[in-house]
């Protein structure tokens, strides 16, 4: 996860571009390798301080705690995929406390787990009919240099759907990034009567518990 850069910097969250740079220039003096600084605390101040500077990066950490240029790329794939489960939790009109808005974002994750799997495992079997279609598939003697037309097609059509196969897999693992993102969090109902808004945390579908 990004470091705090307001905490490096020492600064409130409001500070402007002015405290922003004065602290910076600071703190700089002081952690810069040729004053006898430490290099890894220079680059964390360097860091924080080029992130602050840009308006659109800060606005960007300041409301998601994530930056899209330090940050992981899973993490921003999975913040990609929770920001419109917080918008439905946001729109929702039921009374708050009356639900439990997180258990919902968790069920979602794992209802488009087991989409993707299914799917795969559809891609898996139109790969395997078209593979055993090319296996025995024969050319009766022609021209030569005459193009292997279906042959061709068919290898196309295989690595089509490989390469599907392929980006569903990756959109699993953004899927549980966004699901370890909520691991940490509970939501307090004003009553635990209804059964359908309790859920544990737990691991999404087909992913051991650690």
């Amino acid at each position: 996860m990004l470091i705090d850069p307001y905490e490096v910097l020492g600064l409130d969250r409001n500070a402007d571009e002015k405290a922003i740079r004065t602290a910076y220039r600071r703190l700089a003096k002081e952690a810069h390798p040729d004053s006898g600084g430490d290099e890894e605390q220079f680059a964390r101040l360097q860091a924080s301080y080029d992130l602050l500077k840009d308006p659109v990066r800060r606005k960007i950490f300041d409301d998601t705690g994530f930056d899209p240029e330090l940050s992981d790329p899973k993490d921003l794939k999975g913040l990609m995929l929770l920001e419109p489960l917080v918008n439905e939790m946001i729109l929702d009109e039921r009374e708050p406390g009356s639900f439990d808005p997180v258990a919902a974002m968790r069920r979602k994750l794992s209802d488009d787990i087991l989409k993707n799997r299914f799917h795969i495992l559809e891609l898996e079997r139109h790969r395997t009919r078209v593979r055993k279609h090319l296996d025995r598939l024969a050319r009766k003697k022609n021209k030569a240099g005459a193009s292997d037309v279906l042959g061709s097609m068919l290898r196309a059509r295989s690595e089509s759907i490989s390469d599907a196969i392929h980006s569903a897999e990756q959109q699993i693992e953004f899927i549980e990034q966004a699901y370890a993102m909520l691991e940490s969090y509970a939501y307090e109902l004003e009553s635990d009567d209804d059964p359908d808004d309790s859920y544990s945390l737990e691991s999404p579908p087909g992913k051991a518990a650690e």
